[in-house]
């Protein structure tokens, strides 16, 4: 797997933070971000199950920038393919 770097939140120091991905081959967007709260998480149950293989995560409203630039990419790519 590829994963297109397209930046950190811009209000961390740089390390251990929220991030944002394209994987290249398949445009799908890939995300680090903190975990979601109890309280958050409990919110997002009411529409529905979380999977083990799936995670609620909070990404920084700082990242927008970030990840508008990651969407197009990612739109770009898909519709390559």
């Amino acid at each position: 797997m590829a994963l297109m770097f397209f930046g950190k939140d811009p209000n961390t120091n740089g390390d251990n933070c929220p991030t944002v991905w394209v994987d290249e081959k398949c445009a799908d967007m890939v995300f680090q971000g903190w975990k979601a709260d109890e309280e958050t998480e409990a919110e997002c149950l009411t529409v529905g199950h979380i999977p083990d293989s799936e995670a609620v995560i909070r990404v920084p409203a700082s990242m927008v920038h970030l990840i508008r630039k990651a969407c197009d990419e990612a739109e770009q790519r898909s519709a390559v393919q």
